[in-house]
């Protein structure tokens, strides 16, 4: 199988926690460390492209992410992202980019917490990469999403879609849990 790309953005994923002023911030990636930990087997290849908090994130920014997904060999791409504005650069993607496969993943909470969802959401979103066709996505908590039918639900800290499919096939309580694919 052919290599994934990873591009950092930053986000949650990467933040760490100045005891001494009580702010996150960013020094390093954790990506090694999480794609050890994981004992991940699949051939990667990482490239930092900026370490910024998704709030901070302008257009500039994306068309730098944009543009990398362009130039990458990689028809299998998996961005590390900040949350709050997923939605946004995933939606930049999927209106620009059809032949390949983008998955934006990120966490809730700091990896370098040891109680984060990022572990679970990296191994989730390198396993959308392999199966998913062409397309843009955000894979959160076991979940996939296209880029058009998306967003973070802040009173319940979940990405869900923007509206549902219908499908008369399932029960009441299968269309509960299938929000997400």
């Amino acid at each position: 199988m052919k290599n994934i790309r990873i591009f950092v953005t930053g986000g949650t994923f990467d933040k760490e926690y100045d005891e001494l002023h009580g702010k996150l911030y960013f020094r390093d990636s954790h990506l090694h460390e999480m794609l050890r930990l994981g004992r991940n087997l699949t051939n990667v290849e990482i490239r930092t492209l900026m370490m910024i908090d998704s709030l901070e994130m302008s257009d500039s920014d994306r068309e730098i992410i944009y543009s990398s997904c362009i130039k990458s060999d990689n028809e299998r791409i998996v961005i590390t992202h900040g949350t709050d504005t997923m939605e946004l650069t995933a939606k930049y993607l999927g209106e620009r980019i059809k032949n390949k496969t983008i998955i934006l993943t990120g966490a809730m909470i700091p990896y370098a917490f040891g109680s984060s969802d990022g572990l679970f959401n990296l191994g989730s979103a390198l396993a959308f990469a392999q199966t998913l066709p062409h397309g843009v996505y955000i894979a959160m908590n076991g979940r996939y999403f296209a880029w058009n039918n998306v967003r973070k639900n802040r009173s319940i800290g979940q990405f869900e879609e923007t509206h549902h499919r219908e499908n008369a096939n399932h029960s009441e309580s299968e269309n509960n849990n299938s929000e997400g694919r």
